[in-house]
């Protein structure tokens, strides 16, 4: 097993754990929990575990929200033809879906577009405002991209076409001259929560657009309205419910923070999930064998009983961790490989056998998707251990021109994950060009390298930890030893060793059905809210370590030092501990406590991220 250094988080005031401790009647490691994310107050700590709609921020508050209802009221009133645009991702895909259903009920002169990875790549493509063109269009809304959009949204302009953008990524210096932009990236937008999804920028734009028509605000009092306005603003709410499915699958998928609004959204769309999931969603999940309750189950009697047995749709209760590895994946796999114009369909429809359908050609997609990137790792991890080139480099930059550009950014994040590196792989673009996918450490901001290299490139955008980028075949020698200069300047010429973040050390005899309770209610889990890692010491295996599946070692953990029940642990791709657990060496474990569902039984097992045994 690798080596991997355990930082113990300590970065928090002891006073303030006490003291909120003792105002919420919970142990000091749940305090701590809490003080880590930012929760230091008896307040903040209400709204944590009991998420409410009324904590979203006022959509009038992101610049340019009010042109952009404006404009939609406008193009509403005539009936102007409609466009919605997005991105070919996860992201992209349900802001689509959203506003695209939202819309179509007050203007069926709509449509929308998603670009073709392949032949037009990311962002707003001169062929779809093309198409606009030649269909009517009047207004487009692109949502997940645009930010950087400043020559086609010239040409539509040229075009008689109006642009709204609906962004989350990092704005340049300057913004396309459209109607309107919202991104809360500007730097003088003035809405308080900056890490919304591309689908969230989507439904602030409804949920703008619903308040006005209702004629009420989800951040209105409800003690200052009168009842007729509290009955509109329960309304408001229900309505905006049926979108936060969508909501919820984006904010999995992105990896944005699951802190402050998002872990509202992602909260209340995961129940949305999990009581009435829109047909497409249900027939993803047979594929990851998400069973639905029998009928006869969800059958009630208007009792508090038939309640509590219809208050979940399936067997198992959807997670985050659900959206991002059964959901995400299969969405996203579409505009991969074929086109993401189904993923939207999948999205939208009502119809079951369609549902069923579209599914069933997705799923096949993930399928070809997987024999790509596995085949693509393998041939790039194959270069990196025998091409002398790569040989004590820092960055990790990868060209073929027959790899699929669906899969290079997967490939891109296997590279990273592999050999804890900054890493960019690339294939053939459209017009001559090369473009790639990029990902990186947390040591290293891989979007602030891009613009240090923005004289090299044709186009990039993304994130801190990943982008996309496209570049003239001339320029790649170039680029690629810039980019090393700027890693080694960042982090350093030695071998990063990975790092795992702990939250806190815990004894077995800690892990009471009352701190099991309060943790689930810290779900749901992700970036800024990652599900809590501790640290137990000084254990032995009860005698029944062994190997299942792929080199995955499975074991009972039990203390030396203190009264406790052993407790059930998986150790993914470990199977090299097997021989010192065998012997009876003592060991301190790294793990996340986890319920494990399996065959109808749940029961609480250590997921571990690292052992280490005594030297």
């Amino acid at each position: 097993m690798k080596e991997k250094h355990w930082i113990i988080n300590k970065d928090y005031d002891l006073e303030t754990v006490d003291k909120l401790a003792a105002s919420l009647g919970v142990d000091r490691i749940i305090a701590t929990l809490l003080v880590e994310r930012g929760v230091t107050t008896f307040e903040e700590a209400r709204k944590f575990f009991r998420p409410g709609l009324d904590q979203i921020h006022d959509p009038f508050l992101m610049k340019g929200m009010r042109q952009a209802i404006d404009r939609i009221n406008e193009a509403i009133r005539k009936q102007e033809r409609i466009m919605v645009y997005g991105d070919y991702d996860v992201d992209g895909t349900s802001a689509v879906a959203l506003v695209y259903s939202y819309l179509k009920e007050l203007n069926h002169n709509i449509d929308f577009y998603v670009p073709d990875r392949e032949r037009e790549g990311y962002g707003i493509s001169y062929q779809g405002i093309d198409y606009a063109h030649e269909t009517g269009v009047k207004l487009m809304i692109a949502l997940d991209c645009g930010i950087k959009a400043m020559e086609q949204v010239d040409y539509a302009k040229e075009r008689g076409i109006d642009f709204i953008i609906g962004d989350h990524h990092l704005p340049g210096d300057e913004v396309p001259r459209a109607v309107a932009v919202l991104d809360p990236k500007q730097a003088d937008c003035p809405y308080p929560y900056k890490e919304l999804s591309g689908c969230g920028i989507g439904f602030k734009i409804v949920e703008a657009h619903l308040e006005e028509r209702m004629g009420v605000r989800l951040c209105d009092m409800p003690e200052q309205l009168d009842s007729h306005r509290r009955q509109r603003q329960e309304e408001l709410k229900l309505k905006l419910l049926k979108y936060l499915d969508l909501v919820a699958v984006s904010i999995a998928s992105d990896i944005v923070p699951i802190m402050g609004e998002n872990r509202v959204l992602a909260f209340f769309g995961l129940r949305v999930l999990n009581t009435k999931p829109r047909p497409g969603i249900e027939a993803i999940l047979r594929y990851g064998h998400v069973d639905k309750r029998r009928a006869e189950q969800t059958e009630g009697d208007g009792t508090a009983a038939a309640a509590d047995k219809k208050a979940g749709y399936f067997e198992k209760e959807l997670t985050i961790s659900d959206l991002v590895f059964l959901i995400g994946p299969r969405i996203n796999a579409a505009g991969r490989i074929r086109s993401a114009f189904d993923s939207v369909r999948l999205m939208l429809t009502e119809d079951p056998a369609i549902a069923r359908q579209l599914a069933d050609d997705i799923n096949s997609y993930n399928m070809e998707r997987k024999d790509l990137d596995t085949a693509a790792t393998e041939e790039a991890k194959r270069r990196i251990e025998q091409d002398p080139f790569y040989v004590g480099r820092q960055s990790l930059v990868l060209y073929d021109p027959g790899w699929h550009r669906g899969v290079v950014g997967i490939v891109a994040s296997r590279i990273v994950e592999a050999y804890n590196k900054p890493a960019i792989v690339f294939t053939e673009g459209a017009d001559g060009l090369i473009t790639g996918s990029a990902r990186s450490l947390k040591e290293f901001d891989m979007h602030e390298a891009l613009e240090k290299c923005a004289d090299l490139l044709e186009h990039f955008g993304g994130h801190k930890s990943a982008a996309g980028v496209s570049l003239k075949k001339e320029n790649m020698k170039a680029f690629v030893e810039r980019l090393e200069k700027l890693v080694r300047e960042s982090i350093g010429t030695e071998e990063v060793v990975p790092e795992i973040e702990v939250d806190a050390e815990i004894g077995f005899s800690q892990v009471t059905p009352k701190f099991l309770r309060i943790l689930k209610q810290f779900a749901p889990f992700g970036p800024e809210n990652n599900v809590p890692v501790f640290v137990s010491r000084e254990l032995v295996d009860t005698g029944n370590a062994r190997i299942v599946g792929t080199n995955h070692l499975k074991f009972n953990a039990i203390p030396l030092t203190e009264r406790s029940v052993p407790y059930p642990a998986i150790a993914f791709q470990m199977g090299e501990a097997l021989p010192a657990m065998q012997r009876g060496e003592r060991f301190d474990l790294c793990f996340q406590l986890e319920e494990n569902y399996w065959r109808g039984k749940t029961e609480i097992q250590l997921n571990v991220k690292d052992i280490k045994f005594e030297e």
